[in-house]
């Protein structure tokens, strides 16, 4: 039985991880983190990890990426393995995060669908296939609440191609400030933001007179919960290191 605490449990993220891991018989919430002390079901909710009553296996966080340091410092304190699943980081805190997996166990991902995740093995595996003679665009679609543009997942998507290539290319996010030809190394990334969408990501290649297009739509944050909670039933118990889901997708 893996013991779980949300961070960020007040949110829309934090209450649909607490409904996806009722009726699951590996794992129950024990603890929430909110700045919100709100409590909402029957684990105590506070405001930070180190007043948690119980300590927890793992630790999953929905949050801000403020929340880091506070995290790191109360999971080398108690060896509590963390699930990291907030966007936003800034290079410097992914950096601490890579440090940190040296002493604890780290799961990290931009994004927790195992859809996703397929999505870019295959987008990995068209690079090598198609080679310099497609031009790759990526389009991401969020919801108009998410601050962060691009999106994480998009950057993930662009990273696993450009380390394809051999990190080479360049990303572009504007267009309409270059007035000039497409150069053949670079990756544009374009983010859309409206309504209620919960995620969309699209990968094109476009090539002289074919087009190829390979896509992930998410109808439910459900999918994001039920990863990042998979994510701490498999993480539990593991030695440190920075885990993804390519880890679970090969276990």
């Amino acid at each position: 039985m893996t013991k779980i605490a949300i961070c960020g449990a007040n949110g829309k993220m934090g209450r649909t991880i607490y409904s996806c891991v009722n009726g699951r018989s590996d794992c129950k919430i024990i603890g929430g983190i909110d700045v919100k002390n709100v409590p909402y079901a029957d684990f105590p909710i506070v405001k930070d990890a180190s007043e948690l009553a119980e300590k927890p296996d793992v630790i999953i966080d929905y949050s801000h990426p403020n929340s880091l340091k506070m995290l790191l410092d109360y999971c080398f304190s108690t060896g509590t393995a963390l699930v990291l699943a907030t966007t936003g980081y800034s290079d410097a805190q992914i950096a601490d995060i890579k440090k940190a997996a040296n002493q604890i166990p780290v799961f990290f991902s931009w994004n927790m669908s195992l859809g996703i995740n397929l999505l870019v093995e295959l987008a990995k595996k068209a690079t090598e296939i198609l080679g310099n003679d497609f031009d790759i665009e990526i389009v991401e679609k969020h919801h108009n609440q998410k601050i962060d543009a691009p999106s994480g997942t998009a950057l993930m998507i662009a990273n696993a191609i450009n380390e394809t290539k051999g990190n080479g290319m360049d990303y572009v996010y504007d267009r309409h400030s270059k007035r000039k030809k497409r150069d053949a190394n670079e990756i544009g990334i374009h983010s859309v933001r409206g309504g209620t969408i919960v995620g969309e990501h699209e990968v094109i290649f476009a090539g002289n007179d074919e087009l190829i297009t390979i896509s992930h739509s998410a109808a439910s944050k459900n999918i994001f919960a039920v990863g990042s909670i998979n994510a701490a039933v498999f993480i539990n118990g593991k030695k440190p290191g920075l885990y993804d889901m390519y880890n679970i997708i090969n276990k």
